[in-house]
């Protein structure tokens, strides 16, 4: 516009002539319809950029909720699958305990031990499992206690000495250490487990001949640290260097199916062992030559502590004076075997098959503790709990509630903990938890009554 006022100025002026306006509104015309012409280009290709954008976004979204949808389904899925085979896994080895404890000649003392370290191991697989699944989703935390290595990991190693023989592989294990020290150390032995069985299950897997070798080396201390060195070496298929490579390159991001049929040596739980060990402030390494064998090895620097070991106290019963327990379990198996290591410790145990049979039971008899299965039909555990909590009686004696399940994840722990129960004991039972769990409870009572 002011260029055509500009024109119109100097045409009333008389110094330019028609001619020369015609001509130059035409080229203005001109340059007017490129300029329209690339503007409307422009935004009908910026429309076209962003119409495609939605439809991603669109896309992303739903493949976002479909990937949401299957880890929940996976997630449902490995806490029914651990809770269908704790289960039964916690009453075998409940009725091995018992028989153990019958008389039993040579042969038929290793029958049942054989027996009890397979069960173990599956249970070890399926803990493998569930705890793996834990770390892929990042809910790990370490707590740091006391342990003593050799103890701890001298039983799980026994476990997987069966597992061997089983395959015809020679298996051994030491501890190196220095024999003028009395301390242990501070780490998380569920953990350190959770590598060790990740890496031994793999080194069985991939040995068809030879041996399988365990160090555990502790000789290196400073001040008041200790540096713990785990090696697993075994005599299998081995891998190439480009593929201890590729393995590693891939070991910190998410688990790898094609990695398991790609690399021979990958295995089971490597993803996880490495980020478990990364966490704890050491690297996983490995060393391997094709057809000879692999050695996997990593260091933690854990603090030293007191050397402080629990009294053994053997066989004989804890509770001295009369304990009663009420036991809420609906499966008639798994009653005979908590009756069994309760009744081993000198209580005196009353059951129930479901939370309501619990509630009115509690109104009527007086129990100095609830032993609470947390799936029963009629009336879960957590129902139940509530439903005792609301009681006269309870408000007056504090009956301490401890929930009972095959089914130990997290969430579990924490569902538990929010409808009020005291404690929980994961099946199968360690006689050692329940031990521990009796002590606590059986001297706050009397320090209460007092």
């Amino acid at each position: 516009m002011a260029t055509i006022l500009l024109v119109s100025y100097f045409f009333l002026e008389k110094k330019i002539g028609l001619e020369t306006i015609a001509l130059f509104l035409f080229i203005l015309a001109i340059i007017q319809v490129f300029v329209l012409q690339y503007f409307f280009k422009n935004q009908l290709k910026n429309d076209t950029v962003q119409s495609n954008l939605n439809i991603r976004i669109k896309e992303l979204k739903a493949i976002l909720e479909e990937s949401d949808r299957i880890i929940e389904h996976k997630s449902i899925y490995l806490a029914n699958m651990s809770y269908e085979v704790r289960t039964p896994l916690s009453t075998v080895l409940g009725m091995l305990n018992m028989l153990k404890q019958t008389e039993l000649n040579s042969d038929q003392k290793a029958q049942v031990e054989i027996a009890e370290y397979s069960s173990k191991h599956l249970l070890q697989l399926v803990n493998m499992v569930t705890d793996n699944a834990d770390v892929e989703t990042g809910d790990i935390k370490l707590d740091l206690l006391a342990i003593d290595l050799k103890s701890d990991l001298s039983r799980l190693f026994k476990v997987f000495e069966y597992q061997a023989w089983e395959k015809g592989l020679e298996f051994d294990f030491k501890f190196l250490y220095e024999e003028k020290e009395t301390f242990s150390v501070l780490g998380d032995s569920a953990r350190i487990q959770q590598i060790l069985i990740n890496l031994i299950n793999n080194a069985i897997k991939f040995t068809n001949y030879g041996k399988i070798s365990i160090i555990v080396d502790q000789s290196i201390g400073i001040d008041d640290d200790q540096i713990v060195t785990f090696y697993v070496k075994d005599t299998g298929i081995g891998m190439r260097q480009d593929e201890v490579k590729r393995i590693f390159d891939n070991a910190s991001g998410p688990y790898n199916a094609s990695m398991m049929r790609d690399y021979r040596g990958g295995g089971i739980g490597l993803s996880i062992s490495h980020q478990l060990v990364k966490l704890m402030g050491g690297e996983l390494k490995l060393e391997s030559k094709e057809n000879e064998g692999s050695t996997f090895y990593f260091s933690l620097q854990l603090k030293k502590t007191l050397n402080i070991k629990a009294e053994n106290i053997g066989q004989k019963p804890i509770l001295q004076d009369k304990f009663s327990v009420l036991v809420a379990e609906d499966n008639r198996t798994n009653q005979k075997v908590i009756k069994f290591l309760l009744e081993r410790q000198g209580a005196d145990c009353t059951f129930v098959k479901n939370g309501i049979e619990a509630v009115e039971l509690y109104k009527i008899l007086d129990f100095d503790m609830i032993f609470m299965d947390i799936y029963m039909p009629d009336m879960d555990g957590y129902e139940a709990t509530k439903a005792i909590q609301k009681t006269e009686k309870y408000t007056n004696k504090k009956t301490p509630i401890i929930a009972v399940s095959a089914s130990a994840f997290e969430e579990d722990i924490i569902n538990a903990k929010r409808a009020g129960i005291d404690e929980f004991l994961a099946k199968p039972i360690e006689t050692d938890r329940l031990k521990e769990l009796l002590i606590k409870y059986s001297k706050k009572d009397k320090e209460t009554s007092i």
